[in-house]
């Protein structure tokens, strides 16, 4: 969206520090925090973080062609720019502004947030709404505060839904991400460990994830859909709009393929162009937002049959006489075990497991890990392959046939010299394994042969 000088400081109240006398305030410009995707005559808003500072690039940005900049620091003119604006904090300034386009272009807002299957739940809901509104979302996982600003900030102005997804580290996030956002529905897809090491319990994580609701609107206006009727999320869930909680014990016929998930819902059937019982939960939540927001049965139907992952979730490759499937864009307990059983549930053996390390898991990160190793101890004709020092320990609690390995490079030559070809080989891991080169390094070795 392009400002001008007047909006911004009739919209944040702030201060010009300089201005050449000459220049138009109503001339029109975007608004750039990266130096390297500047383009001239943007405007440039310096953000500054615990491990970097946008204000050191300002000279930069003037150099690159920017109008003019913001700075926290009133000391920093440059007079090379047309004007200066300051403000106390950049980071708020960002969010003010999107709250300001979110108000001004005035969408449907859908806010989702959960501790695993939040961009599924997204994507599934883009191509649903897509139907029926002129539909635009966060973009990959970009779901904390300078995501959603670069998710408003890149708006279309005809848009008529967004649907955001919200992360979040530690209490507060999701309620400063709610309270600039202001959402029509909330989605909290489910709660789970994940986070447990910042957020030290359960219930803290519970309390963290129903912060969404502090900003939602409410009666006639708004509405919240939970996938989970855990107790913690009840207990802590302070909302007066209309409430859906749902449960895979509400559906039934169930049928779950190597491609697709078939299930019927309130005496419809739907298919999903998607493996797995996890994304039934995603769906039935995608229904109820749909239906709350007048979307037809059909184009729910049609919506679900156009859904497509994207890239590290569920994703197929073929390298030489090996099929991959990559869910390596992240991993917590939950998320592990619900791919696992679909995976196992669905391909035929021969099939191999390579399971990395999940983070984030906190004091009992090495339980969690066996835990997963028992988990599988119940499947036969699979073989286990794990990288990573958590990882190690799923292999060392399990009766499954597995080996160990310190890096992807070693575990990547250890599948082109000794599994047997035709097998389809499953890779789940945290974002931080970089499992894709695993991938890469078959492929590298398969071209070699």
């Amino acid at each position: 969206m392009l400002f001008c000088l007047d909006e911004i400081v009739n919209c944040l109240n702030c201060e010009i520090l300089y201005k050449k006398d000459n220049f138009n305030t109503k001339k029109l410009f975007n608004i750039s925090t990266d130096t390297r995707k500047l383009q001239k005559e943007d405007v440039y808003l310096p953000l500054r973080g615990e491990n970097f500072d946008g204000h050191n690039f300002i000279d930069k940005a003037i150099e690159n062609g920017a109008l003019g900049y913001f700075t926290q620091d009133k000391y920093k003119i440059n007079k090379e720019a047309e004007f200066v604006i300051y403000v106390r904090n950049s980071l708020v300034a960002y969010l003010e502004l999107a709250s300001y386009i979110r108000k001004k272009i005035n969408p449907i807002v859908i806010a989702i947030t959960g501790s695993c299957g939040k961009t599924t739940t997204k994507e599934l809901l883009y191509s649903v709404f897509s139907t029926t509104y002129k539909t635009h979302k966060t973009i990959l996982n970009h779901n904390n505060e300078i995501g959603f600003c670069e998710t408003m900030f890149n708006m279309p102005l005809d848009a008529e839904v967004v649907i955001v997804e919200m992360g979040m580290r530690n209490l507060g996030e999701i309620e400063l991400l709610s309270k600039y956002s202001n959402p029509d529905i909330g989605i909290i897809s489910n709660i789970g460990s994940a986070h447990v090491e910042r957020l030290g319990t359960l219930k803290n994580i519970a309390i963290a994830k129903c912060e969404i609701v502090k900003n939602l609107k409410t009666k006639e206006q708004g509405g919240l859909f939970i996938g989970t009727k855990c107790p913690q999320i009840i207990e802590n869930l302070k909302y007066d709009g209309d409430k859906i909680f749902t449960s895979l014990d509400d559906v039934n016929d169930v049928d779950i393929a190597i491609e697709s998930t078939k299930f019927k819902y309130k005496g419809e059937s739907y298919k999903i162009a998607q493996s797995g019982e996890y994304n039934i939960l995603n769906a039935l939540l995608v229904i109820e937002a749909a239906r709350f927001e007048n979307i037809s049965i059909e184009n729910i139907k049609k919506g679900f049959l156009n859904y497509k992952p994207i890239e590290k979730r569920w994703e197929k490759t073929i390298v030489g006489n090996f099929t991959f499937i990559n869910d390596s864009y992240n991993a917590n307990p939950e998320s592990m075990n619900a791919v696992l059983k679909t995976f196992l549930a669905v391909y035929p053996r021969p099939i191999v497991l390579v399971l990395g390390d999940m983070g984030e898991l906190g004091k009992d990160e090495i339980m969690y890990h066996k835990q997963v190793g028992e988990f599988l101890s119940s499947y036969s004709g699979v073989i286990l392959l794990t990288v990573g020092n958590l990882a190690r320990h799923i292999a060392r609690n399990t009766t499954l046939e597995s080996v160990e390995f310190e890096n992807n490079e070693d575990c990547a030559e250890y599948i082109v010299n000794n599994i047997k070809s035709g097998s389809t080989i499953l890779l789940k891991a945290s974002r931080a394994m970089k499992f894709e080169q695993i991938i890469e390094k078959v492929s590298e070795m398969v071209v070699k042969v």
